[in-house]
């Protein structure tokens, strides 16, 4: 028995459950992906050996806190206690409480609902008697659990007996046809059951003579203690676009007692009635049906106070001078290594000119009189292309925005530039729209691939085609078969040529679409007297063909007039008829035009390039910190002190533009800064200086790394193919939750990203650290500075990670649903629990050990933010049907990082430090 509660009591056993769960989910979320979600429930997330960790791991906390009397220091029992809760609620939840869907058309009224788990149903009728026995089953592709069950009735026994499971469609976790044995007295049937989660199954009926066999797998049916009629269904579009902005269900509740009230439920607004909560999940296509989720979850307060004492006591353990956290910032104070400052840094604008003057490029044609265009237009057509400028457009998805954003997007989708020949972007797009029969010949359309370049006849050493060199004298377009044959390749089995066949394809569309001016929808409509009740505008071909009198006759005339006065250079004309279409655009769209300021804000805004410029100034300003750094490091005699004031006002410049470039992306977008990819990234780039210039301003190593950080995320939102223009929110999405969760969860990555950093750089030194007793030191200190960062983000991820539960609860009825991104969000909270975590255990409580951990680590959180969204397929993934090949990039920072431990490891041997308590209490 003293085994069993040593082991219990043990800082051995949690680490070994920690790795368990880690390496579980992670084998999970790659089985989901393969073989379907009910797979993935089945043999790993609810099957009976992973809720046995979870419950060992709650026995072990409850015992470590025992042992060594939490209690005695408030926040640092808080959070761990939490934790006990959050799993005594989740198990309440799982095994209490249950969902559903209700399904309501307009005007009827429901009072049933269908279960979200299946159930095989087995009723069975004899003369006047009828008895009942259900068994909740989910099955996996592979692998499943046989079952028999006995059932007893009237001095009789049915047996139904597992014999197949197959998925009606691969990797459709949802769909399949559970077969089963039928036996009474002898005599066997085999049964084939079409089931679905979440749909109601098949029924089978089977005859055994006096004796009446229903069987069905699927959801089960439920009934409601009240009514609930659907009185209205709304659904609101962004202008002029298919994509929803918005739904809602106007609903009646009738309760048994005959009182009834109306409610109005929408995506983040649920409908609470006892202890059963709606949510709007989805809708019929025909627009006059709603489908509601259903949740009766009785462990939602338990989970909920788990939720907000953890929270508290994180955020506490931050401010307790007992606290390990404290102990640290100490340490590396009493050093002059680094200084805690809790204090943040005021930011303030600072704007710069945009350049615009390159030289002409030699436009190989035989017609001069492009060559005489081009020069006469670089130079005359300035106001009016930036006049033009100002009109307003609709994205495809419904934005309203300035021409200049949708010109800026145009040059760099086709060019990868934001401006060439001396000119603009404003400048070239209104070119391509006037004179298309000159610009088809320039050359601004890039190429890469070699092979491509061949194929097309050109000079390998071309960066640029014009459009016309892309198809034959005929009109004939050289690519066709190319093209074809590179889309009919799966995206795993297409190299670099069929991706630039793709690309080039895309640019030599999107460019054709502006010479006919299809992207440019300036115009709204007048219909019958009335504006387009969708707000939908038009671009003008389409304006010809669908506008009607008046209307039509006014936009013929500023459009003709427009494009005429630009093609005889008659300037002045030409800002005039843009004023026409203004005026016209203010009058006709009053109800979604953005105001004056909007419109000025976002061209700003784009001439001012912050984020790509500071790419730029991150490369170059931590390379040059990150060599001054090492030299530091590798001569003690140089003394840091002013060197490091200079670098850290340097970066706080950087941080405080950064800043501000963030909130001016906010106050365009409508919405917080962090909602897609791109600006995600940036986001977290953002925490990472964060770190350094709020936490660690007197080390040059941190905040280099810092800085490293920071234009690692910034060079890849930018020289990648994320997409960086400002899009509408989905419904979901249209919540503070978002902020919240969003930005508390991605600012930790910043944290994680700089002790990935400064834990690579300690293993540099680890090589070299032999007769050089000073790196001993630096080593030591980086080492407390990784955990304090590690404190800090696993407290960030692990709050922010917990908000977003309650988010999904009170958006569409449940915490956690196991999504690839969600799963490996809580894979990356366990495995630097792990980490913070393996002080407590001798033989891994060295500074190599950490460093190597803390380096190594980092790959759960990529894997999180870009491994999931592109080869993992889930609600927060980007990946469609097979994803793209492995960046060798990938591969190669694999190698390096395996190598440098490997040198390291010789000299690991490096004892007393901080970082690692000699006391299991601290």
């Amino acid at each position: 028995m003293k085994k069993v509660i040593d082991v219990l009591f043990s800082f051995k056993t949690t680490l070994i459950l920690f790795a368990i769960l880690a390496i579980g989910a992670a084998v999970a979320t790659f089985i989901e992906n393969d073989y379907g979600t009910s797979t993935a429930r089945v043999l790993i997330y609810n099957h009976i050996w992973y809720e046995t960790i979870l419950v060992l791991i709650t026995l072990n906390l409850c015992a470590i806190i025992y042992k060594y009397k939490m209690w005695k220091h408030p926040a640092r029992f808080i959070f761990h206690a939490s934790f006990v809760i959050i799993l005594i609620g989740a198990g309440v939840t799982r095994y209490i409480g249950y969902e559903g869907i209700v399904h309501i058309r307009e005007g009827q009224t429901e009072n049933r609902m269908i279960s979200l788990e299946p159930y095989l149903q087995v009723k069975i009728k004899k003369q006047d008697a009828t008895y009942y026995k259900e068994y909740q089953k989910e099955f996996a592709s592979f692998w499943n659990d046989k079952f028999s069950h006995d059932i007893k009735f009237d001095n009789e026994t049915l047996n139904v007996k597992f014999n197949n499971y197959m998925f009606a469609k691969k990797g459709n976790a949802s769909m399949g046809i559970l077969t089963v044995d039928v036996t009474l007295d002898g005599e066997t049937k085999t049964v084939k059951l079409p089931g679905k989660r979440g749909q109601k199954g098949v029924t089978k009926i089977e005859d055994f003579g006096d004796t009446i066999v229903t069987l069905e797998y699927g959801a089960k049916v439920l009934e409601l203690p009240f009514n609930i009629k659907l009185r209205d269904f709304q659904l609101e579009r962004y202008p002029g676009s298919m994509a929803p902005s918005s739904y809602a269900s106007e609903v009646t509740v009738i309760k048994k007692d005959g009182k009834s009230y109306d409610y109005r439920i929408f995506m983040n607004r649920t409908l609470h009635e006892g202890n059963f909560l709606f949510f709007q999940s989805s809708y019929d296509q025909d627009e006059k049906g709603t489908i509601l989720s259903v949740n009766n979850d009785p462990g939602k307060w338990p989970t909920y106070l788990g939720y907000f004492l953890l929270s508290l006591g994180l955020i506490w353990n931050l401010f307790d001078k007992k606290s390990r956290f404290w102990k640290l910032t100490k340490f590396l104070k009493n050093r002059t290594a680094a200084s805690f400052l809790l204090a943040c840094l005021s930011t303030f604008a600072l704007t710069t000119d945009v350049k615009a003057n390159e030289n002409m490029p030699n436009i190989s044609t035989t017609q001069n009189s492009i060559v005489t265009y081009m020069n006469g237009f670089k130079e005359d057509s300035k106001a009016t292309a930036e006049k033009f400028s100002y009109l307003v457009t609709q994205s495809n998805a419904g934005r309203m925005k300035p021409v200049a954003t949708l010109n800026k997007e145009i040059l760099h989708k086709i060019s990868s530039r934001s401006a060439m020949f001396g000119m603009n972007a404003d400048q070239i797009v209104l070119g391509m729209l006037t004179r298309p029969e000159f610009w088809r010949h320039v050359k601004m359309i890039k190429i890469k691939t070699p092979k491509l370049k061949q194929v097309l006849e050109i000079d390998e050493s071309r960066k640029y085609i014009s459009f016309a060199e892309v198809f034959t004298k005929e009109g004939k377009y050289k690519l066709e078969e190319e093209a074809k044959k590179a889309f009919r390749k799966k995206p795993t089995e297409r190299g670099t040529y069929e991706k630039d066949i793709l690309k080039l394809d895309e640019k030599l569309n999107i460019s054709y679409m502006v010479y006919n001016a299809n992207l440019f929808k300036i115009f709204p409509r007048i219909h019958d007297g009335r504006i387009d009740d969708n707000h939908k505008w038009y671009n003008p071909l389409d304006a010809f063909r669908f506008f009607q009198g008046k209307n039509k006759a006014a936009v013929e005339t500023m459009i003709r007039g427009f494009i005429n006065s630009v093609i005889t250079e008659d300037y002045e004309n030409a800002n005039k008829f843009i004023d026409m279409i203004q005026i016209y655009q203010e009058k006709v769209g009053s109800n979604i035009i953005p105001s004056k300021s909007q419109i000025e804000n976002e061209i700003l805004f784009n001439k001012l390039d912050i984020f790509f410029k500071l790419t730029l100034a991150y490369l170059l300003t931590g390379l040059v910190m990150l060599i001054v750094a090492f030299i530091v490091i590798f001569n003690p005699k140089i003394k840091p002190e002013k060197t490091t004031k200079v670098f850290f006002a340097v970066l706080a410049i950087l941080f405080a533009v950064h800043t501000f470039g963030m909130g001016f992306r906010w106050i365009i977008s409508g919405h917080a800064p962090w909602s897609d990819t791109y600006e995600s990234l940036l986001y977290i780039s953002w925490s990472a200086v964060f770190a350094g210039v709020v936490f660690f301003r007197r080390s040059l190593l941190a905040l280099s790394a810092s800085v490293i950080v920071a234009a690692i995320f910034m060079f890849t939102a930018h020289l990648t193919n994320i997409d960086p223009q400002i899009t509408n929110l989905v419904p979901v999405l249209k919540s503070y939750w978002l902020t919240i969760h969003v930005s508390v969860l991605t600012a930790s990555y910043g944290f994680f990203g700089l002790a990935a950093i400064l834990g690579y750089m300690a293993l540099i030194m680890f090589i070299f650290r032999k007769n050089r007793p000073h790196l001993d030191d630096n080593i030591k200190s980086i080492t407390a500075i990784s955990e304090i960062a590690l404190i800090i983000g696993l407290s960030a991820i692990t709050i922010g990670n917990f908000l977003g539960g309650v988010w999904a609860n009170e958006s569409w009825g449940r915490y956690w649903g196991w999504d690839p991104k969600e799963t490996w969000s809580y894979i990356s909270i366990i495995v630097y629990a792990f980490i913070l975590h393996m002080r407590f255990v001798k033989s891994l409580n060295n500074p190599f050990t950490f460093n190597v951990a803390s380096t190594v680590a980092f790959s759960t959180i990529l894997m999180t933010y870009f491994g999931v969204n592109f080869y993992l397929s889930g609600m927060h993934s980007y990946a469609t049907g097979d994803p793209v090949p492995i960046p060798m990039w990938v591969y190669y920072t694999i190698a390096i990082v395996t190598i440098t431990i490997a040198l390291a490891y010789k000299n690991r041997d490096l004892k007393d430090t901080v970082c690692h308590a000699k006391s299991q209490k601290d």
